[in-house]
């Protein structure tokens, strides 16, 4: 694609404010935006669906919401949510979401090298903040800058990957966010050839977290819903407990060394009672509601250590990419939808019938 043919204007998925699905505006009319200094234009050629685009437009992240994502979003939105509804507080609107993007890159900005274009890549989700050197603080692609719902979508050059796979646009854009949270959770957690527990292990983040463990030897043991479990076993987990049982009675005390949990929720204190003394519990998702109780005496007799994990070190995309090139890990596509059926595709993701991950394709 010459920088001539490029559109003025393109497809995208507007999201108007917080609240429901009234709020995601599919227009034609979008001005395509232009790279600046040290940025990429990309042509997106699919985008995943993740738990946090549900979340951003329902403002979920807000501490004026205390029940499930299925809950809020039931509810068409949280409301008195508009100062800190996103991931790191209060959003600008118009937005385009989409954490997830696969496509080509069609155009440099300034300082970037013009043999860039023509890459086949993908975008880190978690971007280093460029105007925020502490620690853990970093911007989320998607989210505080536009993303990859839309024909075209800009990303600083930095965090713009080549990649060389024969997996398909569709399956390589299921990877970004939901493979980069996983492989993030077990570098916090430092996961070695041990016995971890998974919780939501259906979903985009928990069936990759499965493929990660064992990929690193651990023996692992998921939760989910009593129809997914056939398929997350074939995921490679090496033991399936249906959700909503008492873990107690399947999982000795002390006995597992990690959990990864992206449920919490009232089991919240099972997990715990599970894990080893020196164990680590690992969360990077709430879907079963985010406030839960804790005897702190679990915590400080056990020597636990309890990880949140949100911002990951570049190198855990780095090596998702190798890990993709090398072949060490497979896609789990579950479906795909016109982004024109965005809301569709959100509705099918709410219901929680799939195993893997559901992927937009402008």
């Amino acid at each position: 694609m010459t920088t001539a043919s490029i559109p003025s204007t393109m497809r995208a998925v507007l999201l108007r404010g917080h609240g429901g699905f009234d709020q995601l505006d599919f227009r034609s009319d979008v001005p395509t935006p232009i790279p600046s200094a040290g940025e990429v234009l990309i042509n997106v050629k699919a985008a995943g669906i993740n738990n946090t685009d549900i979340n951003t437009r329902i403002g979920w992240y807000s501490k004026a919401v205390e029940g499930t994502t299925n809950a809020a979003a039931d509810d068409a939105g949280a409301t008195n949510v508009e100062a800190d509804g996103g991931w790191s507080g209060a959003l600008s609107f118009p937005r385009i979401q989409g954490a997830d993007c696969c496509g080509e890159i069609v155009q440099v900005g300034a300082g970037v090298d013009a043999s860039r274009v023509g890459e086949r890549v993908l975008v880190r989700p978690m971007h280093e903040d460029p105007n925020d050197d502490r620690p853990f603080r970093c911007r989320t692609f998607g989210s505080e800058m536009n993303g990859a719902f839309a024909d075209y979508t800009v990303a600083p050059s930095s965090e713009t990957y080549a990649i060389k796979s024969n997996w398909s646009d569709i399956e390589l854009a299921s990877l970004p966010c939901a493979y980069s949270t996983a492989e993030g959770m077990l570098h916090r957690g430092e996961l070695g050839v041990e016995r971890v527990l998974i919780t939501g292990a259906s979903g985009g983040v928990g069936s990759a977290a499965i493929q990660l463990a064992k990929r690193r030897g651990a023996t692992v043991i998921a939760v989910a819903g009593q129809t997914k479990l056939e398929a997350v076993q074939a995921a490679g987990a090496d033991e399936v407990i249906p959700r909503g049982i008492d873990l107690a009675e399947v999982i000795a005390a002390d006995s597992i060394d990690v959990v990864l949990d992206l449920v919490a929720g009232p089991g919240f204190g099972q997990l715990i009672t599970a894990l080893r003394r020196g164990g680590r519990y690992v969360a990077s998702g709430a879907i079963g509601g985010p406030l839960v109780e804790l005897d702190v005496r679990d915590l400080y007799l056990k020597d636990l250590a309890l990880l949140g994990s949100t911002f990951q070190d570049p190198i855990v995309f780095e090596n998702l990419i190798r890990y993709v090139e090398q072949g060490e890990i497979a896609p789990m596509v579950a479906a795909t939808y016109p982004l024109s059926e965005i809301v569709t595709a959100q509705e099918a993701f709410l219901a929680k019938e799939f195993v893997g991950k559901i992927v937009l394709v402008p």
